[in-house]
């Protein structure tokens, strides 16, 4: 096994490993005041809403949890992104066509992933720590949210495509 593949490995299954535990951080979030969780939060449309959801988890003492969880996703963020874009790195260097187009779907995805989620999250953060909304920063996560949804699906699926592809191909093939 490549010294690339190896590294790729570690971060794309790390990253699965962060994401769980990220998930798992963002469970006391839902609540009766935000039945969504950090999902209603990442899709506020503007300050009056942020501020609503802010205000639920302060009332019901989760701001310390809001803001860990929120430490943890940029932890995963990282993780994960990277993991992504060495595996796409690898598979673009592969001799099969079907491999070299998984690697730059990952490639590309894993960027998109990386700028989006970043952006969203950093701007989710700002917004908590200064407990106060913000229309402009509210925007730019809800607009984010979806696009890094996408990616995130998308370097995913052609990581896990490309692995079972490169399985179970034989070498005559």
């Amino acid at each position: 096994m490549t010294v690339l593949k190896r590294s790729f490995l570690w971060w794309f299954w790390g990253g699965l490993v962060a994401f769980a535990i990220a998930i798992y951080l963002h469970l006391p979030l839902t609540t009766e005041g935000v039945p969504g969780g950090i999902a209603d939060h990442q899709a506020a449309p503007d300050a009056a809403t942020v501020d609503a959801i802010q205000r639920s988890w302060r009332l019901d003492g989760l701001w310390t949890e809001a803001a860990l969880a929120m430490i943890a996703d940029l932890i995963f963020i990282g993780i994960y992104g990277v993991g992504c874009l060495l595996g796409g790195i690898y598979f673009r260097a592969a001799d099969r066509t079907v491999l070299k187009a998984l690697g730059w779907v990952a490639f590309v995805a894993a960027i998109a992933f990386l700028i989006t989620d970043y952006g969203e999250t950093i701007a989710q953060i700002v917004q908590l720590w200064s407990f106060k909304g913000d229309d402009g920063l509210a925007m730019v996560a809800s607009t984010l949210r979806p696009i890094k949804m996408a990616a995130w699906t998308g370097a995913f699926f052609a990581i896990i495509a490309a692995l079972i592809i490169e399985r179970f191909s034989t070498s005559d093939a």
